[in-house]
């Protein structure tokens, strides 16, 4: 990281950064386009992805995926996202996204999916190695949890060297409920 893509803000509470490109082998993470609106629409708006998700509603509309997409891009965003491009190993250049929601104390939550089409390929594997070896947020440890009901996303998470922390429970809007989770971390530097 250069010293200008980190700047913090007037508060000093949470890291502004100047979200760079990520290559990773066959994939790069690179940052949402306002083109990408219709692929999140389509891609979140699959019932197998929303319903392993807190925050994405079922069904999507192209609507929420436009202010999806603004949320990203706004300059004073809480959470840095990517789309996972598949274009560098020969595959789509949308596979799905991950993301970095920054929680303070040197921390941040990341959370992914991939589209199903994309599934049983490594691309969320790659994804999450990647953007933690270029831990742009400058962390000191990553966060995650996943639905119990999700045991490849725990399998994810275990490959990359999270740890499980115990169980809780999380709100998903798609399923109008609270959910059973795993909590993991991930700690970068000690």
């Amino acid at each position: 990281m250069r010293a200008e893509d980190f700047r913090t803000t007037q508060d000093d509470s949470r890291p502004e950064l100047s979200q760079q490109p990520i290559e990773a082998g066959r994939i790069v993470l690179r940052s949402l386009r306002k083109g990408d609106a219709e692929l999140v629409a389509r891609h979140a708006g699959d019932r197998r992805i929303a319903q392993m998700t807190c925050a994405v509603p079922f069904p999507m509309s192209l609507e929420a995926a436009e202010e999806y997409v603004a949320r990203a891009l706004d300059q004073d965003r809480i959470e840095d996202v990517w789309v996972i491009d598949g274009t560098p190993g020969g595959s789509a250049a949308f596979l799905g996204v991950i993301s970095l929601r920054y929680l303070g104390r040197d921390q941040s939550e990341v959370g992914y999916w991939v589209a199903p089409a994309y599934w049983n390929r490594g691309y969320a594997s790659e994804a999450l190695r990647a953007l933690l070896q270029a831990n742009p947020h400058d962390n000191r440890s990553v966060v995650a949890s996943v639905f119990q009901d999700n045991p490849a996303s725990a399998r994810v998470l275990t490959g990359a060297g999270f740890v499980c922390l115990g169980e809780a429970e999380a709100f998903s809007l798609a399923r109008g409920e609270h959910v059973p989770t795993w909590t993991y971390l991930k700690t970068l530097k000690g």
